[in-house]
């Protein structure tokens, strides 16, 4: 009698990693368009899986974004920490804003994807998401080299982040040429690193002082 082999089903699922390989994929096709080049149709079928497939791994694509976002943002810290780490004579806060501003201006599609899609604020605030957004901006605060007073480290913090994310934005629209400012992009936001390490120090300088006083 002859074995009888079970023959599995075509277009199932078979691929090894699915859950990564749909987010590498996904990442190049936001790459080419942000968060609008990206369906899980279409992937599955560049995947060479079943259209089901990714459903065990994504309930929805929200849900894909979402994961997408998040694997965007580690690839964006792990580029800000080897810059913090280099030996340059610039300061951990100018490579840091120099690289954020190289980022937003080569991957403008996963830019996009990041900063200019409701993807984040649709998110749980316990998510996997915000987790990786929350280490990106620890790192902007680390990257000032100021002491923890109040909250002043993170105000300034947050007025780059917007200044850089501006830069950026106007570039990708072609509204910042540098022309009426004769500075270059690079240079403005050279100009934001300066003011904003000299109004922490002063705000920290002010605080101790009025405490000082009050003590």
């Amino acid at each position: 009698m002859r074995s009888q082999l079970a023959r599995k089903p075509e277009n199932t699922y078979h691929h090894g990693d699915l859950r990564g390989a749909l987010i590498k994929a996904a990442l190049r096709e936001a790459e080419q368009g942000g968060a609008e080049a990206i369906s899980i149709k279409a992937l599955a079928k560049q995947l060479g899986v079943s259209q089901p497939a990714p459903y065990r791994h994504f309930a929805d694509r929200d849900a894909l974004l979402a994961a997408v976002t998040a694997e965007a943002f580690r690839q964006l810290s792990a580029i800000m920490r080897e810059a913090m780490a280099g030996t340059s004579k610039q300061s951990k806060l100018s490579r840091l804003a120099q690289v954020t501003l190289d980022f937003g201006l080569r991957r403008n599609g996963i830019y996009r994807l990041m900063f200019a899609s409701r993807t984040v604020s649709c998110a749980a605030k316990d998510s996997e998401l915000h987790e990786a957004t929350r280490e990106t901006f620890s790192l902007v605060i680390e990257a000032l080299e100021a002491p923890a007073v109040g909250y002043l480290r993170e105000r300034q913090a947050l007025k780059i982040w917007a200044a850089l994310h501006g830069v950026v934005m106007l570039a990708e629209q072609g509204l910042f040429t540098g022309e009426a400012a004769h500075a270059t992009r690079e240079e403005l936001v050279e100009d934001f690193v300066r003011e904003t390490k000299a109004a922490l120090a002063a705000a920290i300088k002010g605080a101790r002082r009025r405490k000082k006083a009050g003590s």
